[in-house]
């Protein structure tokens, strides 16, 4: 029974593609202004550009002709900030006036090149020595998404990650876990320990009474099978709680040191 936890060449569509200027040509004041955002970008990097403008260079790729700066506007209006706009679901997106096929592909795109490069400073790597890494993959993963999403990091017997894998998805504020599922994985994968991981798209990481109880009732059927609970981790949108170092877990053989 399911536990809750609470809480390559772009293709453009044709309204995208069509020139405002006469024969195709992209009007001077458009392609100045994007002239300056590419300088300043390379200039300053993305620290000297606010959200609008960053989304823009994004677009810029999707819609070669056209001013988007209303649409990175309507984007940020509807999802609230940039990195909300690169982890909403692509049918979120294609709700947004504007936005065609070629713009949530491409926004898809930067976000899947995000999360890989995050994750591979963690892959087959010693969790115990990279912790920060680790915490930086699930935030950048996990901290702007709309819905709750419930991974599992799974580790060798020298805590060196083998595999990171998404167990469920569901609301706003609850998703299913299978209790069995995660720990029935672990021996598929001959992982020695675990780590869980989950969001909360409120932004607030302090785990329900349903968090707390799901953790402990994971972490007793891992060690009836000699596989050790390192952690459950909640990621809100500025900062992670977790829940061994808040107290809720009990000591275990060779815990995280975080």
């Amino acid at each position: 029974m399911a536990q809750v936890f609470k809480e390559a060449p772009l293709l453009f569509d044709l309204d995208e593609a069509v020139a405002p200027g006469a024969g195709g040509k992209l009007p001077s004041y458009i392609k100045d202004h994007r002239r300056r955002l590419r300088e300043r970008f390379m200039d300053g990097g993305a620290a000297a550009m606010p959200d609008y403008e960053l989304l823009e260079l994004v677009l810029f790729r999707a819609i070669p002709r056209r001013d988007v700066k209303p649409l990175a506007r309507r984007l940020l209006e509807t999802f609230g900030d940039f990195n909300r706009v690169l982890s909403a679901r692509a049918s979120r997106l294609a709700e947004v006036q504007g936005a065609g096929d070629a713009v949530v592909q491409e926004l898809k795109l930067v976000e899947a090149a995000t999360h890989r490069m995050v994750r591979s400073r963690i892959i087959e790597r010693p969790v115990i020595s990279g912790w920060d890494a680790v915490l930086d993959y699930c935030h950048t993963t996990m901290a702007h998404r709309e819905t709750e999403q419930f991974r599992v990091l799974y580790l060798d017997r020298k805590n060196v990650l083998i595999a990171d894998e998404e167990h469920a998805h569901g609301t706003v504020d609850h998703v299913p876990v299978y209790p069995r599922e995660v720990v029935k994985r672990a021996l598929e994968l001959n992982a020695s320990a675990l780590i869980l991981v989950h969001n909360h798209p409120s932004g607030d990481p302090t785990p329900s009474e349903a968090d707390i109880s799901m953790t402990r009732q994971i972490d007793d059927a891992a060690r009836a099978l000699g596989l050790v609970l390192h952690d459950h981790l909640i990621v809100g949108k500025s900062t992670e709680l977790s829940l061994r170092g808040a107290g809720y877990l009990s000591a275990c053989d060779s815990p995280v040191s975080i």
